[in-house]
């Protein structure tokens, strides 16, 4: 018996310019995935680069997607390099939504967002046919017909060489959205651990300027909530608003911070 096509959320949050608010899971439980999304995030960020298991463990990565499908978030999952293979193997776990670091030049976004589609600029794209659970393993109803409409794919830039880049990157094909990263950035700028530095802050306001010039929704990170309703209304429209241990931290700090022994 076959079945529909599942909807990608955060991609029609997107299309209809609405602002998709999110969490980084940094613990990597599928418990957690599935409570933010009873809780009602629109994603949950999991974070291949830095920590967490390998972007190739599919097994991970199907239970994390099952976790965030149960109630209806979305997994949004950050790859640390642009590899074709990479792409293709998360998305068949289920993950439908992604987004790709150390990216410098719009070749690397164009081989990372081709891989994604079975179709792609007019061409036949790069992501080869299974059937895995992003297909239900075989069930979906036309699922190389159906299943480019749901995927989204975007790229973080957090680099000074794709800042140069950033008009070349931005008329890439399909890309989904940006994601400007001041962390990395700030890195990248010499300035670690300073994402409020000015020369930090003036590449981050590039990229804004840029995406919404080019129409490309634009992702980034909240420092508070007065950061992140600021950011939304000057057009970011995938904003994360911090992270589990973060928030962890910031309710066991307040308990001991009250508490009168």
């Amino acid at each position: 018996m076959s079945q529909p096509p599942r909807t990608n959320h955060l991609r029609h949050t997107l299309e209809d310019d609405g602002v998709a608010l999110g969490i980084l899971e940094n613990t990597y439980n599928p418990t957690l995935v599935e409570f933010y999304g009873e809780l009602g995030l629109d994603f949950v960020w999991i974070d291949l680069e830095h920590a967490g298991p390998s972007p190739f463990d599919g097994d991970r990565l199907e239970d994390l997607a099952r976790a965030a499908a149960v109630t209806g978030t979305e997994l949004l999952v950050r790859l640390p390099e642009p590899d074709p293979g990479m792409v293709r193997k998360t998305l068949d776990a289920g993950v439908r939504s992604l987004f790709v670091s150390r990216i410098e030049t719009a070749d690397q976004v164009r081989r990372a967002v081709e891989a994604s589609r079975f179709e792609y600029d007019g061409e036949p794209g790069k992501r080869g046919f299974a059937s895995p659970r992003a297909s239900r393993w075989g069930t979906t109803d036309d699922y190389a017909g159906t299943e480019d409409e749901e995927i989204v794919v975007g790229v973080t830039i957090e680099n000074p060489t794709a800042v140069e880049n950033l008009e070349e990157i931005l008329s890439v094909p399909d890309l989904g959205f940006v994601f400007a990263g001041p962390l990395d950035l700030a890195v990248s700028l010499g300035y670690p651990g300073e994402p409020t530095h000015d020369e930090v802050e003036e590449r981050v306001e590039e990229i804004r300027e840029a995406a919404l010039e080019a129409d490309v929704p634009l992702g980034g990170l909240g420092f508070g909530m007065d950061d992140v309703n600021e950011k939304a209304e000057s057009g970011y429209q995938i904003l994360n608003l911090g992270s589990t241990t973060g928030a962890l931290q910031g309710v066991v700090q307040l308990w001991f911070a009250e508490y009168e022994g």
